[in-house]
Parts: structure tokens; sequence; C-alpha cells
């Protein structure tokens, strides 16, 4: 079958976020709530080779080396979001006092170590505060050191819980707030107001499939044909070269437009707002090197920190599912330096309600050029 119509398995959200819970420990007195991933992360790098009948022999020999392929940073992002929230039932399930509906409000996060895709993520959530009007727990990820028990990479089995552990390659502090009464309600003029005369030019569903990997030179090599095996939603790129030409980074945009491949249940409004934080992490860092011309001589980018704020009761982050339903992330990118570089997104819902904001830091690096390169990183 011709590259550019591949068919793909796309896994759902409940899918590839699926989790097993593991027998809870306790350290110095607290209770550590376990969880294991059970379904392998999706990876950029997969996609490449099929997206085009070009080869690229530094890639393919790269990808034999037998070097384990590094896992899409968002599903360990969302999934330990998963993993707290799981936590967080269980302790009010054992609470005899009256419960609050609770939602995720923020998510911080810090990336220390690439996750690999050839093992499962372990998570140990520890709660900081438990009280019923803010709580926050903290998590932390490890893997095992070395591959699945399985020989195919997936479906882990329990038996992967009990290989040893490996350093911490994420932890986050996620905390959760009661739906409230707005007092008073602000936000700027919807996306799909300041961008009309753009996005009216044509249906949201025949907008580019957004990149497997959004690098000019791969974009090049690799041209775009099909939305990949990108998991939970469908994903769209708006062209804004026209918006964007001469414009300073600081005032460029890039809208991404993403719909649920397939229906979540309404009343898990937390596995709503993951599904957003997971589809808000594709390509950000990367589109800034396009933008400041890393993109033909692309080095590395890696996520050091990642924060997502909701700023609605948690039932208006609810993604319905149909044709549509397309919700849009909207990006800027306000500084780079020290070889580092920020995105922020919005992301508005259909009707033009400014849900969450997501705010990204990390490295973001292009190939030195001989003699450049002065003093210490």
């Amino acid at each position: 079958m011709p590259p550019d119509v591949a068919v793909y398995r796309r896994l759902t959200f409940q899918e590839i976020m699926s989790l097993v819970p593991l027998q809870d420990t306790v350290v110095d007195g607290k209770i550590i709530k376990r969880y294991m991933s059970q379904r392998k992360p999706w990876c950029p790098e997969e996609d490449v080779p099929i997206a085009s009948e070009k080869t690229n022999p530094e890639r393919d020999l790269m990808q034999n080396s037998g070097q384990p392929k590094v896992a899409f940073g968002g599903h360990v992002y969302s999934q330990a979001g998963m993993a707290v929230s799981r936590a967080l039932a269980d302790i009010q399930a054992s609470q005899t006092t009256s419960r609050k509906v609770l939602g995720i409000h923020t998510i911080h996060g810090y990336f220390s170590e690439a996750g690999l895709i050839d093992r499962p993520f372990i998570y140990h959530v520890t709660a900081i505060s438990t009280n019923t009007l803010f709580p926050n727990l903290f998590v932390t990820v490890r893997q095992p050191l070395s591959p699945s028990t399985n020989a195919i990479g997936d479906h882990y089995p329990l038996a992967d819980a009990a290989l040893p552990l490996g350093p911490v390659c994420f932890s986050a502090i996620v905390s959760f707030r009661p739906p409230g009464i707005s007092q008073h309600i602000a936000q700027e003029p919807p996306v799909q107001i300041r961008f009309k005369d753009i996005l009216s030019l044509r249906p949201p569903s025949e907008w580019d499939p957004a990149p497997h990997i959004d690098i000019a030179k791969k974009l090049d090599d690799f041209p775009m044909k099909n939305p990949g095996s990108f998991p939970v939603v469908d994903m769209k790129k708006v062209d804004l070269t026209s918006f964007n030409q001469g414009k300073p980074l600081c005032d460029r945009r890039e809208l991404l437009l993403y719909r649920l491949l397939a229906p979540l249940p309404a009343d898990q409004t937390d596995s709503h707002i993951l599904a957003h934080a997971y589809e808000a992490d594709r390509n950000g860092l990367l589109m800034i090197g396009n933008h400041v011309g890393f993109g033909y001589d692309f080095a590395r980018a890696a996520s050091l920190s990642y924060s997502f704020v909701i700023h609605v009761n948690p039932e208006d982050a609810v993604m319905s599912y149909g044709e549509n339903e397309w919700w849009i992330q909207e990006a800027c990118f306000p500084r780079i330096e020290a070889g580092r570089a920020i995105i922020m997104s919005k992301i508005w819902s259909p009707k033009g309600v400014h849900v969450a904001t997501e705010y990204q830091d990390g490295v973001i690096r292009r190939n030195w050029k001989p003699g450049e390169r002065q003093g210490k990183l």
C-alpha cells in the first residue's frame, strides 16, 4: 500500500493510558500508591519511515543499532496525571467524611530522563494534602533498567513491575479543585474570531495532518500525507505561513485543530483534561526551531518543564465526539535564549472558550558550525 494512504491502528485515550494498580508501599509512615502502564507509548520516529518512500541511512542506522526509541513526552505527562487522579479517588473512597466532586486544576511536571518505549512506566503517588478544597499530590515515575519481559514490548505484564528500576525520569505535582461559581468572566477574543479569515478558507478536516516530526528538513524528506499512528486525537495543522511572514518570533502563531478519535465518557472529566494535555505536548519545541532557522540544521530538542493550567470548571473541558467537535491549540513563542525556548499554548473549545493554558520550557539547539562554539554550556 502506498505510504500516503497507509492504514494505522491508532489507540484511543482509554487504550494508551491504561494503568494497572500495584501493591501500595509505606515509606516513613506515608502510603505510596503505585501503578504501572500497560501499553507502549507513541514514538514519532516510528511513523516517519512510513510517511515517505525516501530513506534516511543515518536514521535507519540509529534505529537498527539496538538503542531503544524515546517515547513521546506527552505520554508520561498525561499518564502521571491519570495515576494521581486514580490515587486521589482511592484515597477519597477510604475517607469517611463527605467528598466533593474534584477535577484536575494544574499539573506542574519536570522531565529528568528520557522515557523509553520498550518498557513500562512505574508511577509512585504520594499525597501532600488531601483537604476537600485543594488536594495536592506528588508523583514520581521510573522505568525498569531492562526491557519488558514481553518480547514485543507492549501489553506489559505484571512481571515487569518486579524488575529493578532506574532513576526518576519524570516528576510532577498535581492539584485539584471542585467546581466554582463565576462572579466575573474575562478572556481575550476567541481564536475563532481573531483568525476567522484563515480558518474559513477550508473545513477543519481538510487542513493537512499535524506532522509526525515538525522539523523543516524532516518535512522535506518525509512529506506528510497521513495522520500516522498518533493516538487519542485527530490533529490538523493550519497553514499560517502568510500570517507569520515578516513577524518577530513573539508575534508568530501556530494553530493546531484536534478532536477525539473515539468517545470518552463525559463523567470522566480528568481523562478529558489529560487528553488536552497529551495533545498540547506534540511538536511544540520543534515548531520554534523552524521559526528561528534551526529547521535545516537541527540538533536536538528536549522538554525540561511543562505546566498545564485549567481555567474553567472540570465539566467545561469535556470534549464531545463528532465530526464538527474541533478544539484549537493556539501556540506562541515568547522567548528563546541560553539554549532554551518557551512555548505557550491556549486551548480553545469549539465555542470559543479559553479552557486551559500550556507553558513549556525546554532545550532547543541547532548543530554548531565550525569555529562558532564559545565557552561552556
